[in-house]
């Protein structure tokens, strides 16, 4: 029996289903997980010594690759004067600073510990703000585990949803809206009816694979919202300084009230934020009546890391290499499909990818929950097998780090080759 096995029996006694968060348990990919003994740059490395070459990277955090020498650097130096203060650091407004400089829509930031905080904190003061109640989401985003998020779209057009999680409260529900991806009319529809809040979206969706929304969409999003006193909220915790610097708004110039952020932002440790405009900002306490608070907001830590990160990444030609690495991935996944006949594809942007299974036309969750789920498990084995780990979902996006080399997806190309002779 492998190390990874025996840990994942152990942890099975003592954490509810052996892991900390569901995706990890394998349970979608008929296997167990294998446990990580250490990371750096491209690769992980599991309690039996197997190397891999990392498509995920901590689900997008990772965007330097593994343990960076100079991010672990200035955390390492920030650490010998204290783990964490629960008082206000110079970090705080540095990091705050930065973010408003790389995304214009942004003029205050509250920095928190998490995406899941960001979006949930982001609802309640577009609630605070409006006066309103209700919220509208999309069928197959994610916006982390808060109740408001846990909801799929009710039985009947541009209803109330219902909840898809045990202990979400129907009352809780009754305030969320859930309608197709992609879809003006269903928008318009639930405008109509209902006194909304706000409209939280990906821009470009990470948690049903990897989907665009239609830049004629989030456009009439910004006038729908504009008209109807409805706060705009871009979720970009996955795509913030992920797809683009700026993030997806940046790539479809359009501009949201509220903005979320994560994972990159922290450079590997726990973050979140949320910002927007100044006169919905100055809602939030001690300004204001909607109340978020955090003891580990802010901490110098992590703004440490974060701020390093982004220094990094905002040098000049860093974005136009990360596309291209990511692409020649993408590329290569979509030659050996077309040659090879077989209902795959692939698409990127900046360095986040989706891989799908299906010969229909990427636009909504619909589309996508009608992939192939028995030929991605079967690919997801082989290639982990081999020392390539993708997802284990057929509902995951992807994540390419800045060292990851020709070499890496070369190999990562002549796996996919392989698996696909022996389909």
């Amino acid at each position: 029996m492998s190390n990874s096995k025996k840990l994942f029996l152990e942890a099975k006694k003592y954490i509810p289903g052996g892991v900390n968060s569901p995706v990890r348990s394998f349970k979608s990919v008929k296997g167990h997980p294998f446990f990580v003994k250490k990371a750096k740059n491209q690769y992980l490395y599991d309690e039996d010594n197997k190397k891999y070459i990392d498509y995920i990277g901590s689900w997008g955090a990772q965007i330097l690759g593994h343990a960076n020498k100079d991010v672990v650097n200035e955390i390492s130096k920030t650490i010998k004067n204290g783990i964490t203060f629960g008082a206000p650091c110079k970090n705080e407004i540095l990091l705050a600073k930065k973010i408003t400089k790389i995304y214009p829509s942004i003029d205050k930031v509250r920095m928190v510990n998490s995406g899941t905080e960001a979006t949930m904190s982001a609802i309640r003061l577009a609630r605070g703000y409006t006066k309103k109640n209700k919220i509208l989401k999309f069928d197959g985003c994610y916006h982390g585990h808060g109740d408001s998020f846990l909801i799929k779209a009710g039985s009947g057009l541009s209803t109330f949803g219902v909840p898809n999680s045990h202990g979400v409260t129907a009352s809780i529900a009754k305030d969320t809206i859930s309608v197709p991806f992609n879809d003006i009319e269903k928008v318009k529809q639930a405008i109509k009816k209902n006194k909304l809040a706000c409209i939280i979206i990906e821009p470009i969706a990470g948690n049903m694979n990897f989907i665009r929304s239609n830049i004629s969409f989030l456009k009439q999003l910004r006038i729908l919202c504009n008209e109807n006193k409805i706060v705009l909220i871009f979720d970009e915790v996955m795509t913030g300084f992920r797809v683009a610097l700026g993030g997806a708004q940046s790539i479809y110039k359009v501009k949201p009230d509220l903005t979320t952020l994560g994972k990159v932002l922290g450079g590997g440790l726990p973050v979140g934020a949320f910002g927007g405009k100044s006169k919905i900002m100055n809602h939030i306490s001690p300004l204001g009546e909607v109340y978020q608070a955090g003891t580990l907001s802010g901490n110098p830590i992590t703004m440490a890391a974060g701020l390093k990160t982004l220094s990094l990444i905002s040098e000049k030609t860093y974005f136009k290499r990360l596309t291209k690495i990511t692409k020649y991935l993408t590329d290569g996944i979509n030659i050996i499909a077309r040659e090879n006949k077989i209902n795959m594809s692939a698409d990127s942007e900046g360095g986040m990818f989706g891989i799908f299974f299906t010969n229909q036309k990427i636009k909504d969750y619909n589309s996508i929950s009608r992939s192939n789920i028995k030929k991605f498990v079967d690919f997801f084995n082989y290639m982990l097998a081999n020392g390539i780990y993708f997802a284990p979902s057929a509902y995951e996006a992807g994540f390419i780090s800045s060292k990851h080399l020709k070499k890496d997806i070369d190999m990562t190309l002549k796996v996919i080759q392989k698996w696909v002779k022996n389909n």
